[in-house]
């Protein structure tokens, strides 16, 4: 990789890293087809595009039964990685539940009781998607699953591409995950039949998890008609780094993130001269040979990518702020000094013995997480993304007495009469 100066950016190089796009504008026009012709044609459309974009001839769109099949005919190791895994995830997403509650409000001189409070309700049907494709992804199962199953959600249905025969590591871990119902279907039209229903495969309230453009353009199609987590581009890491990082370290967090997706961000940014030039070695040092390297070689050439030399420390916070990555590795000697000025950062690792691969895998945080800057304005998938919240309250007369005045004075100031009058009635 080639280190450049964060300072000598060129207006088009800083557009790159910092406005990156999902990719997702060049397929809308074929997506909005593809999920009117799924919303009107229900599994005559889903099988017909599963043989133009899949090559495969789907038989039942529901595979559910395959799910427990697949978790009892896996690898003893593989079997019990997937529990260890799911029960990390299932312990962090528990202690997100919040409490109903409700208290008193007002100076405890103030007449009457006005009691307010808020509580929260799962959702009643979600439907999680799992990509396939290039690789298998069950950790994306457990990511959407679990949540959702904490959260309370009475019906989680997974959608997974479909194959000759549908990962079994992917299939354990939907079953591991407790998920209701398993579809065989994938990309846009996959998003289509959990946004309005077929004939085999429910509706839902909401659709999340992780997809390729073709996905992300379908959530884009369809919300409004159903909830969606968030819109997700390729996969980001950004390394902050000092002279203490361990260049090798730093690397290959950079080449794990880089094996995801041709289009992927990978970058490390540091203020230490010789800290960068080592890294953008062992970079390449540690490409080689890798089982999907031509994919990491095109990741690391993406505009979006590279290692960059700060002037300073500041400069390198600055420019990680202004970056907002998917995922922020912070691999410095004082790291928490560092997080606590960098507020936009989808998940955080810190210190040399915390990869990214740990919170893609198993440490217990969430992987659906926001790309693209969206960091800036909101948070990856939890609990609250599959809870409503309702807010609550009794006022006795004498509460309402007191807050007369200023409900009528507000009431009748926006010309709304029958608003004021509600009031004036209770003491007429």
């Amino acid at each position: 990789m080639e280190v450049r100066e964060i300072s000598e950016l060129r207006p088009a190089e800083r557009s790159a890293l910092f406005e990156r796009d999902a990719g997702v504008d060049a397929v809308r026009s074929d997506v909005a087809d593809i999920v009117a012709r799924v919303r009107e044609e229900g599994d005559v459309a889903v099988r017909e595009f599963s043989r133009e974009f899949d090559d495969v001839e789907v038989g039942n769109l529901d595979v559910t039964a395959d799910a427990e099949r697949a978790y009892d005919e896996i690898d003893d190791e593989v079997r019990d990685a997937i529990e260890r895994a799911a029960a990390n995830v299932r312990e962090f997403h528990e202690r997100q539940v919040p409490e109903d509650w409700r208290d008193d409000f007002g100076a405890d001189d103030a007449p009457g009781r006005r009691e307010l409070g808020r509580r929260f309700r799962p959702l009643d049907r979600v439907g999680v998607y799992a990509p396939g494709g290039t690789a298998a992804y069950p950790s994306s199962v457990l990511m959407g699953v679990v949540p959702a199953k904490v959260a309370g959600v009475e019906h989680v249905a997974v959608a997974t591409p479909p194959a000759a025969e549908i990962n079994p590591v992917t299939l354990s871990a939907i079953h591991v995950a407790e998920a209701d119902a398993v579809y065989s279907v994938g990309g846009a039209q996959a998003i289509a039949a959990l946004a309005y229903g077929t004939e085999t495969v429910d509706r839902v309230q909401k659709v999340v998890g992780p997809g390729n453009r073709w996905v992300t353009a379908a959530k884009a199609e369809v919300r409004g008609d159903v909830d969606i987590d968030f819109l997700a581009g390729p996969s980001e890491v950004l390394v902050v780094a000092d002279e203490t990082a361990t260049p090798e370290y730093v690397a290959a967090d950079l080449v794990a993130q880089a094996e995801h997706d041709p289009n992927a961000s990978v970058v490390a940014v540091t203020d230490d001269e010789a800290t960068a030039e080592a890294v953008a070695a062992a970079v390449d040092e540690q490409v080689a040979g890798r089982a999907r390297e031509e994919t990491i070689r095109a990741a690391l050439d993406n505009d979006a990518s590279g290692v960059f030399l700060a002037r300073s420390m500041p400069e390198a916070v600055l420019f990680a702020e202004e970056y907002a990555a998917e995922h922020l590795s912070i691999q410095a000697d004082d790291d928490e000094a560092l997080l606590d000025r960098i507020d936009s950062a989808g998940s955080v690792f810190l210190g040399p013995h915390t990869p990214v691969a740990a919170g893609d895998y198993a440490s217990g945080t969430n992987h659906v997480l926001p790309t693209n800057g969206g960091a800036r304005r909101y948070g990856g998938l939890s609990v609250d993304t599959f809870l409503r919240s309702t807010t609550v309250q009794r006022l006795d007369r004498d509460a309402l007495e007191d807050l007369s005045s200023t409900i009528t004075t507000l009431a009748e100031a926006e010309g709304l009469e029958g608003h004021a009058e509600s009031v004036r009635r209770r003491f007429d």
